[in-house]
């Protein structure tokens, strides 16, 4: 099974969030890689308390996700 993990990097105090958008289950880390290791160690944690079920369950069908590049000024304007 693929999961779709988000990375959000932190600009202030740097390194890196990952998430699996589905389940509330976060890792942190320095680099991607280690905050991809530590949400791993999330989710099993996640899973151990909450049952593997639970954690499928939570799983939706993969979305599209796509970059635009949007004036979000311009369209407050237009709105």
């Amino acid at each position: 099974m693929q999961l779709s993990i988000e990375l959000i990097p932190d600009p202030e105090f740097g390194g890196y969030t990952a998430r699996v958008p589905d389940i509330p289950a976060y890792g942190e880390g320095e680099t991607e890689q280690a905050a991809i290791a530590d949400l791993k160690d999330a989710l099993r944690g996640y899973i151990e308390v909450f049952g593997l079920e639970d954690a499928l369950a939570r799983l939706v069908a993969p979305i599209t996700i796509r970059q635009l590049d949007w004036d979000l000024a311009g369209i407050a304007a237009h709105g």
